[in-house]
């Protein structure tokens, strides 16, 4: 293994965590030697395609698409690169614009006038005004199936919901639905897609235990007509990954399975999913 390298070096190299490398393999994406005490080692090959993951999840890609690509599966690469491409126009016009306000701020104190608190506030204001691209595309997506009433009744009944890390939450249903893709294809009624509903509904427990039928109902509008606006914003998962759960959901629930967390109002055999 003269060419090849341990965990901890490939750490080294990539930037890598340890965690990140072995969440790979488990994932099929990377295949590395093991020594006769279960040791990892990486060699010239593995160090090339841990490179190319890095890379391609820069370009946006999501584990799933990198190992259907990987695998010479079919893919629309053009597709989702323009999707990314458009996400990172939008990202740099919003950062020059919060360049733009510290620029007026540093200017106004290079010429000697006071930024008092209330001018300071007031161009931090300014700044907030700034919706972020993905924020933006959301509320565009969410005009299209909820009324400004339904979407009112939305932000007041989540506002008692704890505080948590929306990126963290994000990157749960990113991973989840790595997993999902990396299992296709799977019969929606056997015990590996029940696992997967469980997982689901858990990651969905924040929304379900405050969702109104009408908000329940319209959210399964909005992802079943999903293919009008994948790639506009990243919900976390794909519409492969949606439409599995939904037939796998629909098919645990026909066995009378339970499901994981459900709003306190859902009941019966007329469930629908989440």
């Amino acid at each position: 293994m003269n060419d090849s390298f341990p965990i901890d070096e490939v750490v080294r190299r990539t930037g890598l965590t340890s965690r990140a490398l072995r969440f790979y393999e488990a994932r099929g994406l990377i295949t590395p030697l093991r020594t006769g005490a279960g040791r990892r080692w990486f060699g010239p090959e593995e160090l090339e395609r841990i490179q190319r993951i890095v890379a391609l999840k820069k370009a946006g890609l999501s584990l799933g698409d990198i190992k259907r690509l990987f695998d010479r599966k079919p893919i629309d690469l053009a597709a989702l690169l323009g999707a990314q491409r458009r996400r990172l126009a939008e990202q740099a016009e919003e950062i020059a614009d919060a360049i733009g306000l510290i620029d007026t701020a540093l200017s106004r104190i290079g010429r000697g006038e006071p930024l008092d608190a209330a001018t300071l506030c007031s161009l931090i204001r300014d700044g907030e005004k700034l919706m972020t691209d993905q924020t933006r595309a959301w509320q565009e997506v969410a005009d299209q199936y909820y009324t400004p009433e339904e979407q009112a009744e939305w932000r007041e009944r989540m506002a008692d919901a704890p505080e948590f890390s929306q990126e963290a939450y994000l990157e749960h249903w990113r991973e989840l639905s790595a997993r999902i893709e990396a299992a296709l294809p799977l019969e929606p009624d056997s015990e590996a897609a029940l696992g997967f509903v469980r997982e689901w509904f858990a990651l969905l427990e924040p929304f379900s235990r405050n969702a109104t039928p009408a908000m329940w109902e319209g959210t399964g509008r909005m992802y079943a007509d999903m293919a009008r606006w994948e790639g506009k914003v990243d919900p976390g998962f794909s519409s492969r990954v949606w439409e599995f759960i939904t037939a796998a959901t629909r098919a645990a629930m026909v066995r009378g399975e339970d499901i994981g967390p459900l709003p306190a109002w859902f009941a019966g055999p007329a469930r629908q999913e989440g």
